[in-house]
């Protein structure tokens, strides 16, 4: 069933302004951050401006990574916007789950795009050496919207067992 104008509103409503504050962030990262770690909430969160040339949590695959990780953003960008053109009207959270994926993937193909440098992050939360992989606007957009996609893909799977084989599986 293809999804109609009305009901893709909300995924542009979810995804739009995760790439405008993903933008904005990065810019005043960039500008005003300093180059040591600026102490916000004690040791357990800090801003500290690095660029990542890799993928999530530092996956890197040599001098090509920037490359890769381009194209790889590109086709997952094809493959979720047909999800969102397949997705029935209604479908609200899995509509907002694919605008926030969609949005945190381009604002990071954006600054891979725009620097060779790597993606600008800038969050870094942990105790002690205990530290997750420092992340931005976009990255916590893209793990919410994926953890919140693939509940609704587990939904949806449980439903069309319940419901047993349509006409059109056969």
């Amino acid at each position: 069933m293809k999804n109609s104008g009305g009901s893709q509103r909300l995924f542009w409503m979810v995804g739009s302004p995760v790439v405008a504050l993903d933008i904005l962030t990065k810019l005043l990262a960039v500008r005003h951050l300093p180059p040591y770690p600026l102490r916000i909430f004690g040791d357990w969160l800090t801003l500290q401006l690095v660029y990542n040339p890799g993928a999530a949590f530092g996956i890197h695959v040599g001098a090509y990574s920037r490359w890769v990780f381009l194209a790889l953003a590109i086709v997952a960008l094809i493959v979720l916007g047909s999800m969102v053109r397949q997705t029935k009207p209604g479908d609200d959270m899995r509509l907002i789950a694919l605008g926030l994926v969609c949005g945190g993937a381009v604002g990071n193909l954006i600054d891979r795009i725009h620097s060779s440098r790597g993606v600008v992050d800038f969050v870094d939360v942990g105790i002690g050496v205990h530290r997750w992989p420092t992340f931005n606007v976009a990255d916590a957009a893209v793990t919410v919207g994926a953890i919140l996609l693939a509940l609704v893909l587990l939904r949806e799977g449980r439903q069309e067992e319940e419901s047993g084989p349509t006409e059109a599986s056969l």
